[in-house]
C-alpha cells in the first residue's frame, strides 16, 4: 500500500509538471478586469469590513496585491487612454480643460496612430475581445474592433449617459435614500456587439452577468491560442444596478451589492481557466479606472485611509485597489512599490516577447520582475494630471501638490496659496503638509515636474477630447 501511494504521488507530480512545461511552451494569455469608480477602500482585502469579495480576496492571496498601484487620470476617459497605450492622456489629446471625459455628443476618440495593447499583442496572432464600458470614442472608427480587438460587446460610454429627460434625478435620490434603486429605461445606453446596436436602452440590472457569460465563451473559444480579454465593467459607477440574485446581498447597501455581483463575476473567470487548465499560462489584472465618486454618499464607494476620490489628483483619486494574479508567473506576496496602469502594456509586451513602439514618448515600465518575485518596480515616480494640467508629482515617498481640485465637488478648482508636500510612507491621508520643512525636497519635485512638462512636446490638441459632433 506505502509502495503503491508513493508511486501515485510521485505519477501525480510528474503529470503535474509535464502539464506546467505544456504551458510554458505557450504564449501566456492576458486578462484584464477593469471595474469603474471602485475605491481604494472597497474590497474586503483592502480592509472593507462590510463588502463580502472572498474570490477578490482568495485571487490576492493566490497572487500579488499592489498597495501603491495609480491610474494616470481620475477620471475615466484619459484613465483609460492611459491604460491601452502606455501613455499619459495628455500626450494623445484625452485629457482636456474643455470636456473632463467623451460623450455621446462628442466627435473625437482615441486616435488611430496610438498603438494599444491588443495592437501591440497583435504581433503574435493573440486572439483579442474587448467586454464593457469602452470610453475611447463611440463613433465607429474609434471603437475596440478600430483599435485591435476581434469583437467588441458592451457600453461604448458611462451608465448614466443619455439619461431620459424627466426622469428621478439620481443625485438628489442617492443624497437622501440609501436604498433608491434607478431603472434602466431612465438611461437610454446602447448596448453594442462589434459596431452595432443590439439593445436600447441596455439592461444594466443583468449587464454584469452578461459581461460575465461573454467572456467566459470568449474564453472557452480561444483555449487553443494565446488571447487577451479586456472585461471593463460599468458599474460601479453610478447609476448603481445589480442582478436580482444580488439584491440585498451586503450590508452595505446597494453600493456593496454592486461590488459582490462583480466579486462573483472575477470567481467565474477564474474558476473557468481553472476548468480548462489555462490558469497557469495566464495573467489576470485586477483593477479600478479612478477612485470612488464620493459626492453620491452610500451610492459611492470608499477611498479608506487615501483623501479624496475620484476627479482629484489626490491618492483617493488616482491610487486604486489592484491585484495581479497568474500561478506559473505571479509570486504570491503583498507588494508596497509603485506600478501604473501605464506599465501594463509594457508588462505585457515583456511577458509575451512583443514589441511597444519605439517612435514616440512611452511613459510605461516593465514590472515582470516583480511579478516573477526577481526584482523590484522600476518605477519611482509619478505624475499626477487631470483635465490637461500637471497638478502633482511623487518621487520616492515624497508628493508634491501644485494645483488642486475640491475633494467632493471635484469640478470646483480650490486655489492654493503655495504647494503643498507630503511624504506619503508615514501620511498615507496626506494631512500633513511638510513644505515649509524641506524646501530641497521642494525644489527637487518642481525641477521634476518642469522636464516632465517639457517632455510633453509632443503632446496633440486637447480638442480631440473637446471637439463635439456637428449638429445636422
Amino acid at each position: 500500500m506505502n509502495y503503491f501511494c508513493t508511486f501515485f504521488l510521485a505519477f501525480s507530480l510528474l503529470s503535474h509538471t509535464l502539464i506546467s512545461q505544456s504551458h510554458t511552451d505557450r504564449l501566456p494569455n492576458f486578462v484584464i478586469i477593469f471595474t469603474d469608480d471602485l475605491g481604494y477602500g472597497d474590497l474586503s482585502c483592502f480592509g472593507n469590513p462590510t463588502i463580502k469579495t472572498p474570490n477578490l480576496d482568495r485571487m490576492a492571496a493566490e497572487g500579488q496585491k499592489w498597495t501603491q498601484f495609480y491610474v494616470a487620470d481620475p477620471v475615466c476617459t484619459p484613465s483609460r487612454a492611459a491604460l491601452m497605450t502606455g501613455r499619459y492622456p495628455f500626450r494623445n489629446g484625452m485629457s482636456s480643460a474643455k470636456r473632463v471625459v467623451l460623450f455621446p455628443n462628442s466627435s473625437g476618440g482615441l486616435p488611430d496612430a496610438e498603438v494599444s495593447i491588443a495592437e501591440v499583442l497583435k504581433q503574435k496572432d493573440y486572439a483579442t475581445a474587448a467586454i464593457g464600458k469602452w470610453h475611447l470614442g463611440h463613433l465607429p472608427q474609434f471603437l475596440p474592433t478600430a483599435q485591435g480587438f476581434d469583437s467588441y460587446f458592451g457600453i461604448p460610454y458611462s451608465n448614466d449617459m443619455d439619461f431620459v429627460k424627466g426622469s428621478p434625478n439620481y443625485w438628489k435620490n442617492a443624497q437622501v435614500d440609501p436604498d433608491f434603486l434607478p431603472d434602466t429605461k431612465h438611461y437610454d445606453v446602447p448596448l453594442m456587439e462589434n459596431t452595432k446596436v443590439i439593445e436600447r436602452p441596455a439592461d444594466q440590472n443583468t449587464i454584469t452577468r452578461r459581461y460575465t457569460e461573454k467572456s467566459i465563451a470568449f474564453i472557452q473559444a480561444n483555449k487553443d491560442k494565446p488571447f487577451f480579454l479586456y472585461l471593463a465593467h460599468s458599474l460601479p459607477h453610478i447609476p448603481l444596478f445589480a442582478h436580482p440574485d444580488f439584491l440585498g446581498s451586503s450590508k452595505r447597501g446597494l453600493y456593496g451589492d454592486v461590488i459582490q455581483e462583480i466579486d462573483w463575476s472575477v470567481g467565474q473567470v477564474l474558476q473557468s481557466l481553472k476548468d480548462l487548465q489555462l490558469d497557469e499560462n495566464t495573467i489576470v489584472v485586477f483593477s479600478s479606472d479612478n477612485g470612488p465618486w464620493l459626492s453620491f454618499r452610500t451610492h459611492g464607494g470608499s477611498a479608506g485611509p487615501l483623501r479624496a476620490g475620484k476627479g482629484t489628483t489626490f491618492e483617493g483619486g488616482q491610487r486604486v485597489p489592484t491585484i495581479f494574479w497568474g500561478p506559473g508567473y505571479v509570486k504570491p506576496g503583498v507588494v508596497h512599490e509603485m506600478g501604473s496602469t501605464l506599465d501594463l502594456i509594457n508588462t505585457f509586451a515583456a511577458i509575451s516577447g512583443t514589441k511597444i513602439p519605439t517612435d514616440r514618448n512611452m511613459d510605461g515600465y516593465d514590472l515582470s520582475p516583480v511579478l516573477s518575485g526577481k526584482g523590484s518596480s522600476p518605477r519611482s515616480e509619478f505624475f499626477y494630471w487631470t483635465r490637461g494640467v500637471l497638478h502633482a508629482a511623487r518621487s520616492g515617498k515624497w508628493k508634491l501638490h501644485i494645483q488642486q481640485r475640491e475633494a467632493i465637488n471635484y469640478g470646483k478648482v480650490v486655489e492654493m496659496d503655495r504647494p503643498e508636500l507630503y511624504d506619503l510612507e508615514t501620511d498615507i491621508s496626506e494631512k500633513y503638509d511638510r513644505f515649509t520643512e524641506k524646501p530641497e525636497i521642494v525644489a527637487k519635485l518642481k525641477q521634476l515636474m518642469k522636464a516632465h512638462q517639457e517632455g510633453m512636446a509632443d503632446a496633440l490638441p486637447d480638442n480631440l477630447l473637446g471637439r463635439i459632433e456637428a449638429k445636422k
